[in-house]
């Protein structure tokens, strides 16, 4: 009787070399979607640590200071910050550090931007999500959003040498007789608002190409007319979107800082002339640094707590926008 024995050297089979292949495949690719997961990961935690670090730097030179030299309030009361109406760092003798002429100026731009930036704006997000027709879209959204990528000192200075000389010194001065200033809040917020004007039209137009076919072709049926669709019915249920593109618009404006140094000037008031020369809080960040002021000094240390009151307007800010996006949000299915 014979007897069959399998060598122990004998070579595996195909199929156990196919699962040997797979296993092999499947782990290549579990490792690399685990070092996908830990470089997305690793993204979402480096902006998450920018922001903690802007935070510390803020907090170090404006509230405790962790280093040698102290902390802005740590010289100055917080309740002179807030409620004097002078702002004077560069006097040694009686420096005063009222951050209100800042604050007003930095709100008059923002407030003109947002007279020009809105309407425009909105205007154009209506006409391109009711009106025009795909390949009009096509060729006029592109030209639209290249105003996003001039730079903002070009903008400066075509306010300077082109807005205030020939379009507001003839009209309100020559045939009004208003006295216009070479720099002014009027011409910065002028330039400031056409900058705005792309990010309200793109995301306003979003809100309401989102708006479902149903509830235009309802209107339609009882008869509306295409303005009345629009206005009526379109731009009522994009409400949420559209405020928060306005409010995102608006912290834009108030975050604008060449155009506004350069167009605006560099004189701290508070006053609602746009006519007159108004400091904003970016303006004086910038003329702090690029001037001849030590470091560790009082002027030196105002920047920073400068710094953190816009930090904070424009974190407001967002946040105010995300709970109307959040409260009046509409879910169609």
């Amino acid at each position: 009787m014979s007897s069959t024995t399998v060598s122990a050297t004998e070579p595996p089979s195909d199929s156990g070399r196919r699962s040997t292949a797979l296993d092999k495949r499947f782990s290549v690719q579990r490792l690399r979607e685990q070092l996908i997961k830990l470089s997305l990961l690793g993204c979402a935690l480096l902006s998450i640590f920018t922001t903690l670090s802007i935070i510390y730097v803020l907090f170090s030179g404006t509230i405790y200071s962790f280093g040698e030299s102290k902390a802005f309030f740590e010289s100055v009361s917080v309740v002179e910050f807030f409620t004097d109406t002078d702002w004077s760092p560069q006097y040694e003798s009686d420096p005063h550090f009222g951050i209100a002429p800042l604050i007003c100026g930095t709100f008059l731009i923002a407030g003109i931007a947002a007279l020009i930036g809105i309407p425009l704006g909105l205007s154009s997000a209506i006409y391109m999500s009711e009106y025009a027709s795909s390949r009009t879209r096509d060729i006029v959204k592109p030209l639209l959003e290249i105003l996003a990528g001039i730079p903002t000192i070009v903008y400066g200075y075509f306010a300077l040498v082109f807005i205030t000389p020939y379009v507001l010194q003839p009209i309100f001065m020559d045939l009004m007789g208003f006295n216009v200033s070479v720099f002014n809040a009027a011409s910065a917020g002028i330039v400031v608002g056409i900058m705005i004007i792309p990010m309200i039209s793109s995301l306003s137009e979003d809100a309401l190409r989102a708006v479902p076919r149903s509830l235009r072709e309802a209107g339609y049926a009882l008869g509306s007319t295409k303005f009345d669709v629009s206005i009526k019915i379109v731009v009522p249920a994009a409400t949420s979107g559209i405020t928060a593109a306005f409010i995102l618009a608006f912290s834009r404006a108030v975050g604008e800082t060449m155009a506004v140094a350069i167009a605006a000037g560099q004189q701290p008031s508070i006053t609602m002339n746009p006519f007159t020369s108004v400091q904003t809080m970016t303006a004086f960040i910038v003329s702090v640094m690029g001037g001849d002021v030590d470091v560790g000094s009082i002027k030196y240390q105002s920047l920073y707590a400068v710094a953190f009151t816009l930090f904070l307007i424009t974190l407001a800010m967002n946040f105010i926008s995300y709970l109307i996006m959040r409260r009046f949000r509409e879910v169609y299915q």
